[in-house]
């Protein structure tokens, strides 16, 4: 973590919560990742920050911390870098030391279903950081599916799971063919749909469960613009509950202007 960080460009007093507040909301906040509510003050400490879009606060408390702390370590460095980090070199450094951080996490607690998803999803980011092909030459493509799998199958509820494993078998299809993507990544449309679905029946209020569906879609298949425009506009008219949720609102917005 190097530079200095740009601000959350969307500041809401609604994001910024006390601990009482916190873990009131945490049931709703968390329905998407499973992760338990914070026993250790650091740790709850970088969700706040998370939450509230004061991402280099919740990388700094969350490895401070240490244990769980990573994991919000993790998605606020993956976050931050993928919609706020303007330069590409930069972007794609943080997204490798995230998904580093992301894999001695899971290595120490290879029992906990979010710290797998978070490996993927870092390593998933990093992937399209230097191109999915690229990715896919190096290995990372195996990498990521284990992840998703594991994740999984510790927590078959694991909502961002399900989208991300979506998105995955809808780029390796994108980028191979879906020949080779079965043959050789195990991908498949009907299975990436199903999985786009079972995330949106787990999560309906996940505005990106719906842009990854809509992005899946356009991968997978001629002709679908127009369901996965709708589900842009779904995921612009969903109220977000943080500010990660409100950086996929508005990039959503952005998409249909």
């Amino acid at each position: 973590m190097a530079g200095k960080w740009a601000k959350f460009p969307h500041a809401d007093r609604a994001y910024d919560l006390d601990a009482a507040s916190l873990k009131k909301k945490w049931p709703r906040l968390h329905k998407g990742d499973g992760e338990p509510f914070p026993r250790d003050a650091g740790v709850l400490a970088a969700w706040q920050a998370f939450h509230a879009g004061d991402f280099a606060e919740a990388v700094k408390a969350g490895t401070g911390a240490g244990g769980a702390g990573i994991n919000a370590a993790v998605k606020a460095q993956v976050v931050y870098a993928h919609y706020l980090e303007k330069a590409a070199k930069a972007r794609v450094t943080l997204m490798e030391e995230a998904a580093a951080m992301a894999d001695e996490r899971r290595q120490e607690a290879p029992k906990d279903a979010n710290a797998q998803y978070l490996y993927a999803f870092a390593l998933g980011r990093y992937s399209q950081g230097i191109s999915v092909t690229k990715a896919l030459t190096q290995g990372y493509g195996g990498k990521i599916k284990d992840a998703l799998v594991t994740a999984l199958r510790l927590d078959a509820k694991h909502a961002e799971a399900h989208t991300a494993f979506g998105a995955y078998q809808a780029e390796v299809i994108d980028k191979v063919g879906g020949i080779v993507a079965g043959v050789t990544y195990g991908a498949k449309k009907d299975n990436a749909v199903e999985h786009y679905e079972k995330a949106l029946s787990l999560f309906p209020e996940s505005p990106i469960a719906h842009l990854e569906y809509g992005n899946g879609l356009l991968m997978l298949f001629k002709g679908r613009v127009a369901d996965a425009t709708k589900l842009y506009e779904k995921a612009a008219a969903l109220a977000p509950a943080d500010a990660m949720e409100r950086l996929d609102v508005e990039f959503a917005r952005s998409e249909l202007e």
